[in-house]
């Protein structure tokens, strides 16, 4: 079952809206749930890409696999042309740069 919200629109909005709505060929009810749906899902996203990324940093910071950019920018584009390839070589870390990357990181 739907709920019920009110939204105090300024009669600038209301109108903006209401005409882009009818533009589209929706109400300005449809318009507004639809462009509420839209930006909840683009901030769920965003989020989801940040919690990615720092479960990506942490996993770099206890030692995951490296590779360079440039040779897997090169794998990617070879194998998109079709070619054989072979994957590219994982750059390793010593534990010391591992920590002054970890410790970079968590000063910012």
């Amino acid at each position: 079952m739907a709920a019920t919200t009110t939204l105090k629109l300024s009669d600038e909005l209301k109108s903006r809206i209401a005409s882009v709505a009818e533009a589209s060929g929706r109400t300005p009810h449809a318009f507004m749930v639809e462009a509420l749906d839209t930006q909840a899902r683009l901030v769920e996203m965003r989020q989801s890409f940040i919690n990615d990324a720092i479960a990506s940093a942490a996993e770099v910071d206890a030692g995951g696999t490296l590779y360079a950019m440039q040779d897997v920018h090169a794998y990617i584009l070879a194998r998109t042309a079709g070619k054989a390839v072979k994957r590219p070589k994982s750059n390793i870390r010593t534990d010391t740069k591992r920590k002054a990357a970890a410790t970079k990181r968590t000063a910012r």
